[in-house]
């Protein structure tokens, strides 16, 4: 099946954790699991196949870390073409009769991007785009940027994915118990940046548990008029005789899911700490609810890095002497880069009660 003829009214299941089941087969502290397709490719097959027996949907080719700031770019090949059959060869050897899916999987690049970092924009986009270009040369069916925590990178990603293939493309942030990104978008900015862009669909992944991540969701549903994604953490890590626990077991993983769906999620699968077991007890819970349906909310938003503004309930004060026309001295500082002089000016605008610049 092509993964868009998967019908509508399904509940689609993602996997859940990679790298702690790695660990518990020896991956060590600081080793790179992308390169276990190479070495030891029969774990990484086992892991898919082991989420597949338990009813997923999608599993997440093993290339969170893959790109070309960690790989030379033939081995960067290589380890997606490595990653993605294990993950197809996963699906043959499966049980069950439900449509099975592999996904390329687009992670950070662990560097921030100008002007709080030093990677500029269109280096970001270039990075994303030969990770993307290899994993459609190797077969996926999707592709999925997850775990990003600044907005300004995730449209970096979203845009190399969608000039380097044709691919449905899922997006999901990592947002802090302060509801927000390590950078500051709040989830109306999400929303809005990546429905803008045309996402297929949507949501958050890893850094919380179903309980803390089930009020963020609640406030993007108010917004989002495309399927969401929620893949939360099995709670909080801790270490016990060194090794990493999680706090939340499968049977509270999965009730707390069940809530979430219920409110209007339509795809779900979990990221760090949680297990086959995981999926299985949240599948028995969530397989048979009824969609709610999609709805176009019909709300305007204009978002920048940490704040969104909503047009349309109340007045919105728009400031434009940042609008160089017809200003001698604003065109001089352009032209002069006196960064001082237009900052100036927009904080007198923001004094003075503009919402937007």
């Amino acid at each position: 099946m092509n993964f868009r003829d998967f019908p509508a009214d399904r509940f689609l299941i993602l996997d859940g954790g990679m790298g702690t089941l790695l660990q518990a087969r020896g991956l060590a502290a600081g080793e790179r699991p992308e390169l276990w397709n190479l070495t030891r490719a029969a774990d990484i097959r086992d892991v898919h196949l082991a989420y597949f027996n338990a009813g997923a949907n999608v599993v997440y080719a093993n290339t969170f870390g893959a790109n070309v700031l960690h790989f030379p770019a033939e081995e960067l090949d290589a380890i997606v073409g490595a990653a993605i059959r294990a993950a197809r060869e996963a699906a043959a050897l499966s049980s069950g009769d439900q449509p099975k899916f592999v996904a390329l999987d687009v992670g950070p690049t662990g560097r921030l991007l100008k002007p709080l970092g030093d990677l500029d924009f269109e280096d970001a986009v270039r990075v994303f785009a030969e990770t993307v270009r290899a994993g459609v040369r190797h077969g996926a069916d999707l592709v999925v940027i997850e775990t990003m925590s600044d907005s300004y990178e995730t449209k970096a990603a979203l845009l190399a994915a969608r000039e380097n293939c044709d691919l449905p493309v899922f997006v999901t942030n990592a947002f802090g118990g302060d509801g927000k990104l390590m950078t500051g978008a709040d989830p109306e900015a999400m929303t809005a940046l990546l429905e803008g862009l045309g996402v297929d669909a949507y949501g958050l992944n890893c850094g919380l548990g179903p309980a803390q991540m089930k009020p963020i969701a609640l406030q993007m549903l108010e917004y989002a008029s495309k399927p969401l994604i929620v893949n939360p953490n099995a709670g909080l890590p801790t270490t016990v005789n060194g090794k990493t626990v999680y706090s939340v077991g499968p049977e509270e993983f999965a009730e707390v899911m069940e809530e979430i769906v219920k409110a209007g999620v339509w795809i779900a699968g979990g990221c760090c700490g949680t297990t086959p077991a995981h999926m299985s007890a949240m599948i028995a819970r969530c397989k048979t609810i009824d969609h709610l349906p999609l709805t176009k909310k019909n709300r305007t938003l204009v978002c920048g890095t940490s704040k969104t503004v909503e047009i349309g309930p109340e007045p919105v004060i728009i400031g434009e002497r940042i609008n160089p026309t017809g200003k001698k001295k604003f065109k001089e500082a352009l032209r002069n880069h006196d960064l001082e002089y237009i900052v100036r000016e927009g904080i007198k605008q923001q004094d003075s009660g503009a919402h937007v610049l």
